[in-house]
C-alpha cells in the first residue's frame, strides 16, 4: 500500500546491500496456477524436494495472496507493483504499454538503478489470449510453449484450441491464417503422460536457459536480474512420466467440500466447466470420480517436474558460487480450484484461486522460517528494490506494495493486518479484504456499497469456506469493511 511505504524505510539498511561493488544478483522463478500445494507448506502428498529446499534458505510466507485469480493480470501486478484495482487491467488482452506507456517495469527499475542485466527465460508475461507480454521490460527474452503434447494421441484434431489462444501470438494475422489454413481446430488432451527427458518440455529447456545464463553471466561478472517462468502444473498436464510414476492414484481423493458455500451469491464461483471445457475428457467425465482423481495426481505429477527444474537451479547457484550473493524468489501467479467447491479452474475470489506460495532467500534473510504475515503480489516490486539497495519504485504507474524486508528479517514482525484481491464480473465488481482470519468479498458497484451483496468467512472455524455468515455477522462485515477506506474507488467500468 503507497500510503504505508514510508514506515519501512529505516529497514532497508540493514542488508546491507547497497554497496555498488557488490549487488546482489536476483532470480524470480514463476510458477503457473501453483497453489501451496507444497511439501514445505505441510502437504504430505506433495514431492517436491526442489522447492522444498528454497523453503530451507529463506522464509516461507503462509499467508501470501495474489491480487486477482488471473494470469495475465497477476503477472502485470507483480512488473509494476499495481494492484488490478489500481490500474484497471482485468482481463487477458491488455497492452500494457496503450495503457501505461511509460511504466517502469520491475526488471526495468534494476536496469536503470542498478545496471543489470535483465533476462526473462518461458512463461513470464503473460504471452497468449491478445496478450503480447512487454518485450521491452527486459535485455533477453526467451520464450516457450505452454501448451505443448508430444504424443499424436493428445489430440482431437490437427492443432488444439488452447494451442491457437496461446502459441499464435508472435505472428501477424495474415501469417496466423496462412498457418491454420488446412488445419483442424480441436481440443488438446488434459493428462499427456510421456516417457521422455525432462527438457522435451518447455519446463526443462527453461531450466537448461537459465543454468546457462548463471554460468555465463558468471564469468562476465555482471549482477542480473533473471526471471524464470514454467508453465506447469498449468494446464494441460503434461510431464515426463517418472514424475507421475512418484504418484499412486489410490493416495488422492476428491476434496471434501463439491457444492458452493451456503449463502454465497450464484455468481461468486466461476461456472463449473471454465477453461476447462477447453481439454477433452473433462467435458464427458468431469463428474466421475476416478476422473477427478486423476486430475489430482496430475497436478501434483507436473508440480513435481516444475520443482525438479527449481532443484537444478539451486544446484548450478551452489556450483557457480552465485548463491552467496543471489535473491530467490519463488512465487505463483495464483492457486486453483483442485476440486474444491466442484471447480477445476481459477477466476474468483475463494481461497483455493488466490493463496499462493512465496518464498524469499539469499543473503542476510532467516533461513528456514515460516511466516504468518500477510503478503500480497505487489509487495514483490519493493521488496527486492530494497534487498538490492535500490531507489524505492516511484511509477509512474501506481505503486501499490509494501517492502517485505523486515519480515525477512524478523517472521515475526508485523507490517499490516489485511491485503485486498479483487475479481470483476461483467456487472458486479468483486472486491475483497483478506485478514488473518476472515475474508469479505463486497460484490457491486464499489461506489454504491450499500447497493451491494456481502461474502463473510471464518478460517478460524471454516477454513475450506462451507458458509457465508455475511448476514449473521453485520457488526464483522461493518468493521471489515472500513479497511476498503485505505484504497482509491477501483478502476472499472460495468459492463
Amino acid at each position: 500500500m503507497r500510503y504505508l511505504s514510508c514506515l519501512i524505510l529505516a529497514c532497508f539498511a540493514s542488508f546491507d546491500a547497497s554497496a555498488e561493488d557488490a549487488r546482489p544478483n536476483v532470480i524470480v522463478i514463476l510458477v503457473d496456477d501453483l497453489k501451496p500445494a507444497l511439501g514445505c507448506y505441510g502437504d504430505e502428498l506433495a514431492k517436491t524436494d526442489g522447492i522444498d529446499r528454497l523453503a530451507e534458505k529463506g522464509v516461507r510466507f503462509d499467508l501470501a495472496y495474489c491480487n486477482q485469480a488471473v494470469c495475465a493480470p497477476s503477472r502485470f501486478n507483480l512488473m509494476l507493483g499495481s494492484l488490478s484495482s489500481s490500474t484497471g487491467i482485468y482481463g487477458l488482452g491488455t497492452d500494457l504499454r496503450s495503457r501505461y506507456p511509460d511504466a517502469v517495469t520491475l526488471p526495468q527499475h534494476f536496469k536503470q538503478h542498478g545496471g543489470y542485466t535483465t533476462v526473462s527465460i518461458g512463461k513470464v508475461f503473460h504471452v497468449g489470449h491478445g496478450n503480447k507480454g512487454d518485450d521491452s521490460s527486459f535485455d533477453h527474452v526467451h520464450k516457450d510453449k505452454v501448451v505443448e503434447y508430444l504424443l499424436p494421441e493428445s489430440q482431437e484434431a490437427d492443432i488444439s484450441k488452447e494451442e491457437v489462444f496461446f502459441e499464435l501470438e508472435h505472428l501477424t494475422r495474415e501469417e496466423e491464417i496462412a498457418f491454420l489454413k488446412g488445419k483442424k481446430i480441436g481440443r488438446g488432451a488434459a493428462i499427456e503422460i510421456a516417457d521422455v527427458q525432462d527438457n522435451a518440455y518447455a519446463d526443462g529447456r527453461t531450466a537448461d536457459r537459465t543454468i546457462a545464463y548463471l554460468k555465463q553471466l558468471k564469468q562476465s561478472g555482471e549482477p542480473f536480474f533473471i526471471c524464470a517462468g514454467f508453465a506447469r502444473p498449468h494446464l494441460p498436464f503434461s510431464a515426463p512420466k517418472k514424475y507421475f510414476d512418484m504418484h499412486n492414484l489410490e493416495d488422492f481423493q476428491r476434496p471434501e467440500v463439491r457444492q458452493a458455500p451456503m449463502g454465497s451469491p450464484p455468481y461468486a464461483l466461476r461456472n463449473k466447466t471454465g477453461e476447462v471445457k477447453n481439454y477433452f475428457p473433462f467435458n464427458e467425465r468431469f463428474d466421475e470420480d476416478k476422473f477427478q482423481r486423476e486430475v489430482i495426481r496430475a497436478y501434483y505429477a507436473c508440480t513435481s517436474y516444475t520443482s525438479a527444474q527449481v532443484g537444478k537451479i539451486l544446484d548450478a547457484l551452489e556450483e557457480t558460487g552465485l548463491d552467496k550473493n543471489t535473491y530467490v524468489v519463488l512465487w505463483g501467479d495464483h492457486g486453483w480450484h483442485l476440486g474444491t467447491h466442484n471447480r477445476f479452474s481459477k477466476h474468483d475470489n475463494f481461497e483455493q484461486p488466490t493463496r499462493i506460495p512465496l518464498i524469499i532467500a539469499g543473503p542476510g534473510i532467516q533461513a528456514g522460517a515460516g511466516t504468518r504475515q500477510l503478503a500480497s503480489t505487489v509487495d514483490l516490486y519493493p521488496t527486492l528494490a530494497a534487498l538490492a539497495g535500490l531507489p524505492q519504485p516511484a511509477g509512474p504507474q501506481p505503486i501499490d506494495g509494501m517492502s517485505l524486508t523486515p519480515v525477512l528479517k524478523n517472521p515475526e514482525a508485523s507490517i499490516r493486518d489485511h491485503i485486498t484481491h479483487c475479481y470483476p464480473r461483467s456487472k458486479r465488481f468483486g472486491w475483497a479484504i483478506r485478514t488473518e482470519r476472515y475474508r469479505l468479498v463486497q460484490w457491486g458497484d464499489p461506489t454504491k456499497p450499500d447497493a451491494c451483496e456481502y461474502e463473510l468467512y471464518d478460517f478460524q472455524r471454516d477454513p475450506i469456506e462451507k458458509v457465508n455468515l455475511a448476514d449473521q455477522h453485520p457488526e464483522i462485515v461493518a468493521e471489515l469493511h472500513k479497511k476498503f477506506a485505505a484504497y482509491p474507488p477501483p478502476v472499472w467500468k460495468q459492463n
